[in-house]
């Protein structure tokens, strides 16, 4: 597991599964529509990257490994590891909450004209579920991420993959969707930097409204 996980880290860090490195799989597995993995792993070679090619990823992903990683690791002194500790306790928790107070009460509710309530224990841990908005019966499910880069705002796109299956059951469960508010600083001030997601919920509340028998 912890293997793995290095790796993972390491491949995604140093952008070795990009696109400009792997090609472009997604349209490539569609094209080739293979039958089993022999076939696609033909394909692939043939028509995307060599072997050769892959190989050599491989060996970038080794020295970054065991060579860049430690250099790093070895320049952590006990007092960055402390101050990390206290930062991620005290500061982020501290502009958690206001992202929370601004971009959601500040905001969102002023938008939808509607209250948005905090979720419980549960369905943060269960749902990845921070807000609610109730309608009738029903609830919708709010996830906000604060984002302080563009590096980061793809990161919470990927956190949004890993967490869709949860996503899924709050909705087979509750009835309503649940909906990402991505959350920057601008000028001072916390705003929604995905404010399309405001008339996506709309659309959310007025389908539950039409259909009030129970979730």
């Amino acid at each position: 597991m912890a293997k793995e996980w290095i790796l993972n880290s390491a491949t995604n860090r140093f952008q070795l599964n990009f696109k400009r490195n792997v090609g472009a799989v997604s349209e490539a597995i569609r094209a080739c529509s293979p039958k089993n993995l022999n076939e696609w792993r033909d394909y692939y070679y043939r028509n995307v990257r060599s072997k050769d090619h892959i190989d050599g990823l491989g060996r970038r992903l080794h020295t970054k490994v065991t060579e860049v990683l430690p250099a790093e690791i070895a320049g952590i002194s006990l007092n960055d590891c402390i101050d990390k500790m206290h930062q991620l306790v005290i500061d982020r928790t501290y502009d958690g909450y206001r992202t929370e107070i601004d971009t959601i009460h500040g905001q969102l509710a002023h938008e939808l004209d509607l209250p948005i309530h905090p979720a419980p224990d549960e369905w943060d841990r269960g749902y990845n579920v921070d807000f609610f908005i109730e309608v009738g019966n029903k609830f919708i499910g709010i996830q906000v991420k604060p984002a302080g880069s563009t590096a980061h705002i793809m990161q919470i796109h990927s956190e949004h993959k890993l967490q869709a299956a949860s996503h899924r059951r709050f909705t087979s469960e509750y009835g309503g969707g649940v909906f990402y508010i991505v959350s920057v600083k601008r000028g001072g001030k916390k705003v929604i930097d995905n404010p399309e997601v405001i008339e996506d919920i709309r659309l959310e509340i007025t389908r539950l409204r039409s259909n009030p028998e129970p979730a």
